[in-house]
């Protein structure tokens, strides 16, 4: 599969016996605000709850799960190791990335984003249902975790001497810069060192990934060759920069789980814009 299709690709496809669509759409957004479209789903959509599929015992926000566990919870969705995948969500492109990277991570390559989310699909007069799909049985889904894919804080830390990697940050150039705060009550903002700024927005436009052209001319600064880690608040946009990437390199890049919250949180080194 491609890493990222379109409304006619889906349109086409919905009778493959193989076909999963999963809708990982949230009421709200990080920053608070309502999602535009609510109760209405492409027609056939299980439900992908992200704070499900994230560790229940962490104290940090969308953390990675176990594999022992999302293969549980993926078979509880009627997915099989031989399903192919099609995620949305009800921002355009927003939730559905940290999906398609978490499927990758746990071994599944026969993924999608859909472009342009719930949205695309309702301007282009597709039916849509006001109703989620239950699995009529459960999946054989086989996690096989894929730890080149996850960059843990100590990770991240060493790198701060080898330089064996160079860190994407997905987040705004204000909180990135310092000067502008961080949506998590007492947490400082700036940036891990020697990090790139590439803001999530810049890769997408009202909801669609930007073509290829435009998303080297923002990735200029970077060399094919070279290796990338991305991260961001949370690890959610983080995931949208990495996809975007990967339209382009055609390389799946690892992301810092914890990304901004937690190195923050740790007392590592932390610059702004006037450091």
């Amino acid at each position: 599969m491609k890493k990222v299709v379109d409304i006619n690709w889906l349109e086409q496809h919905l009778d493959d016996p193989e076909l999963v669509i999963l809708d990982a759409s949230q009421s709200t957004s990080v920053n608070k605000q309502e999602n535009a479209i609510q109760g209405k789903y492409i027609p056939g959509s299980h439900p992908f709850s992200l704070q499900e599929f994230s560790d229940q015992k962490s104290e940090l926000p969308n953390t990675l799960p176990t594999p022992e566990y999302f293969e549980r919870k993926c078979r509880d969705l009627g997915i099989n190791s031989t399903s192919k995948i099609v995620v949305y969500d009800n921002a355009g492109v927003y939730w559905s990335p940290r999906v398609w990277w978490l499927f990758h991570v746990m071994g599944h390559e026969e993924v999608a984003v859909l472009n342009g989310g719930l949205s695309a699909w309702i301007k282009a007069n597709q039916a849509t249902t006001e109703s989620l799909s239950q699995a009529n049985q459960p999946g054989n889904f086989k996690a096989n975790f894929n730890k080149e894919l996850v960059k843990s804080i100590q990770d991240i830390n060493q790198n701060l001497t080898s330089q064996s990697f160079h860190v994407v940050d997905a987040r705004s150039k204000g909180r990135f810069d310092g000067t502008a705060p961080e949506p998590r009550e007492g947490l400082k903002s700036g940036h891990i060192p020697n990090s790139l700024n590439i803001p999530y927005e810049d890769v997408l436009n009202e909801g669609y990934f930007k073509s290829p052209d435009k998303l080297k001319e923002l990735f200029k600064h970077t060399s094919s060759e070279e290796t990338l880690t991305f991260s961001c608040g949370s690890g959610l946009t983080a995931c949208i920069v990495s996809l975007a990437h990967s339209l382009i390199s055609d390389k799946i890049s690892p992301v810092y789980d914890g990304s901004w919250t937690e190195w923050a949180q740790s007392g590592s080194p932390i610059n702004t814009k006037e450091s």
